[in-house]
């Protein structure tokens, strides 16, 4: 056998595992994409499921550094809804037809070489389609590769044909920023350490969003471009379609002031300042602010109006400090780790605040390690070496209370 015919036997065993500690379709055919995108020829994958409005498809999950949330592929002219309304697998190996590019018609310089759409079929009439793609410059998938993958499929569909509910995917609401090729160096001695290796992400209005990923890997990096507070060293950054690259120290300043509020982990309250004065300090800069009594009653401290921070709680002197961060009615809340330094109880009471916040319309953008926190987001984007490499939508947001770890 050649390295390619090994390699796809390889990943077939490697992915019959996982399928078979999968509890749900969804689970397993991610894990799937990743053994793939891993192990075979694939250097882009993306999970594929009907729109609630409309025929087109929008894609649920993917493997790739781009964001696709408002992608869409119709059933009559793509290969992926080729496979979708047939519910049999389409290969585009070589040469590339029209149809497998469009994925990708956001980004034109990313060329796709190769195709393979594998459909799934679940008992409740759910069918998604799993795609796998190579990028020109990289060998284009083998046909065994392709057979390997309709087994996947098969198994997949076999072992998990009833998933907890029909598979929807909300269509996003307008963006509201924007980040293209966002890159961060900074320097170390002699040596140059880059943070951000390229990131394109779109956040949209009222969206609740997590970032997920290792340390190092650019999280607060990246949340603090977004929240003005460093600058990228090339690439775009917009916010409701305003450029922020070459934005001077003033104009972030009101950037900084009007739009957005922050929450830390450390609190980064005055320590020598009541509740209702740290709230008056951000209260006084803004041009419409939120009562402080109403504030502190968002986050169930308007009996602590009065108290400074060491006469509080940690989880306490978090929500002083996610009612800080509303006082000023921004557009977007960023949230740095914001339950690192709690215990389990506080951090539930903490995140509950957030998602009640996030309900109510503000767009909240969350940086984390704790992967259970990522099913209370409305989409999860985990970067890897300063780039996205994986982007997941909930189907379901959790609520706080139903988080275990």
């Amino acid at each position: 056998m050649d390295a390619s015919t090994i390699r796809s036997y390889h990943a077939l065993y490697l992915a019959r595992a996982h399928i078979a500690r999968s509890e749900t379709l969804f689970e397993a055919l991610v894990g799937c994409m990743r053994i793939c995108v891993d192990e075979l020829s694939a250097t882009l994958a993306v999970l594929w499921v009907a729109g609630s409005e409309g025929d087109d498809l929008r894609p649920l999950y993917w493997l790739a550094p781009y964001d696709l949330t408002s992608c869409a592929c119709q059933r009559d002219s793509t290969d992926v809804g080729r496979a979708y309304v047939s519910e049999r697998s389409t290969r585009i190996l070589s040469p590339l037809e029209a149809g497998a590019a469009t994925v990708f018609s956001a980004y034109p310089a990313v060329k796709v070489s190769s195709s393979f759409c594998a459909p799934c079929s679940g008992k409740d009439g759910t069918i998604c389609v799993m795609q796998l793609l190579t990028e020109q410059g990289q060998p284009p998938l083998a046909d065994e590769e392709c057979d390997m993958v309709e087994i996947m499929a098969m198994i997949a569909s076999m072992g998990h044909g009833r998933d907890e509910r029909p598979w929807q995917v909300r269509v996003p609401a307008g963006v509201l920023m924007s980040a293209r090729d966002v890159t961060r160096e900074f320097e170390s001695g002699e040596s140059v350490v880059q943070v951000l290796r390229g990131i394109d992400l779109d956040v949209y209005k009222g969206e609740f969003l997590v970032l997920l990923g290792e340390s190092g890997c650019g999280k607060s990096t990246l949340l603090n471009i977004m929240g003005g507070m460093d600058f990228p060293n090339s690439g775009s950054f917009r916010f409701d379609g305003e450029e922020h690259l070459g934005a001077s120290e003033h104009e972030l300043a009101v950037y900084r002031r009007e739009q957005v509020g922050f929450v830390f982990q450390n609190y980064n309250l005055m320590p020598n300042l009541r509740a209702r004065q740290n709230l008056n300090l951000i209260g006084e800069l803004s041009k419409n602010p939120m009562p402080t009594e109403e504030a502190l009653e968002l986050v169930g401290l308007g009996d602590r109006i009065n108290s400074k921070p060491s006469q509080l709680s940690g989880g306490q002197q978090q929500r002083v400090s996610i009612a800080r961060a509303i006082v000023k009615r921004p557009r977007v809340i960023f949230a740095d780790e914001p339950t690192a330094a709690l215990d389990y109880e506080t951090s539930v009471g903490v995140l509950d605040v957030i998602d009640r916040i996030a309900q109510e319309g503000t767009t909240v953008v969350m940086v984390t390690h704790n992967e259970q926190i990522c099913r209370m987001a409305d989409r999860v984007v985990r970067l890897r070496l300063g780039r996205v490499y994986e982007v997941a939508i909930n189907r379901k947001r959790a609520k706080a209370q139903d988080l275990v770890w």
